[in-house]
């Protein structure tokens, strides 16, 4: 498990210009088809609300939901069965970004919608520091875990797994500790595209299309969190992080 993260390289300007925001119609989530998948394009999607899924074949579309799914980090408050599983698993960041994303592909899990096109854009914006993985472990097996993309204060959530009873929920209580670590939580956007009844029970709420754009202006320009790990480690949802061979961190 080699971590590859690096600091984000800096993008030339995209060639695509995506629509302002506030011309959408309000309550469409779905936008425009065409642009391309290159890492300076996306960011620039990313800085500006929009997210790439296949629409088919041939053609990426774009979308921009409204309302959108968001996790308040600042105060969130995971169930005392989840801290319970906390303890059960180890946590590692962009130590497994390929096995992560593979196993959120899955072509056998219901809904799937990451193809090829998705899988090596994504891996190139990992390996120019945009895109990070959180990894769960059960001894040496990758259990569960979840990638996204960070730009400044935004981590916006592309797709989560688990094959481990509350995997994906502890990757996610790893990623907020991260985040709150760097400071400004409430501030701070985790961004999870859609809420849904699972999100919901995790503290995802509904942002007005015009909130959310609000508050992603303010993100993007805050510090970049510091992502990174020295190693494994169970996440604790009251701020301290265990590592692997028990010693605690604050």
């Amino acid at each position: 498990m080699a971590s590859t993260t690096t600091e984000p390289v800096e993008l030339g300007p995209s060639e695509w210009r995506f629509p302002d925001a506030s011309t959408l119609a309000p309550g469409e989530d779905f936008v425009t088809i065409g642009a391309d998948l290159e890492p300076a394009t996306l960011v620039e999607a990313y800085r500006h609300g929009y997210f790439p899924m296949p629409a088919d074949r041939r053609a990426i579309g774009w979308w921009h939901p409204d309302p959108r799914g968001v996790l308040p980090i600042d105060t969130f408050e995971p169930s005392r069965s989840l801290r319970r599983s906390c303890r059960r698993y180890v946590v590692t960041v962009d130590h497994a970004f390929d096995q992560v994303l593979r196993a959120c592909a899955d072509p056998r899990r219901h809904g799937r919608w990451i193809d090829g096109r998705i899988e090596r854009a994504y891996t190139e914006l990992h390996h120019l520091g945009w895109a990070h993985s959180v990894e769960v472990w059960r001894d040496d097996d990758l259990v569960g875990g979840l990638y996204g993309v960070a730009i400044g204060g935004l981590f916006a959530g592309e797709s989560m797994f688990h094959h481990a009873t509350d995997a994906s929920k502890v990757a996610l209580v790893a990623l907020i500790d991260r985040l709150r670590s760097a400071g400004e939580s409430s501030r701070r956007l985790l961004d999870v595209q859609w809420r849904t009844d699972h999100l919901a029970s995790l503290g995802v709420i509904d942002l007005p299309r015009g909130d959310y754009v609000e508050r992603l202006s303010a993100a993007v320009d805050l510090p970049r969190p510091d992502l990174t790990t020295d190693g494994a480690w169970s996440p604790s949802p009251d701020g301290r992080r265990e590592s692997a061979d028990g010693a605690s961190h604050v």
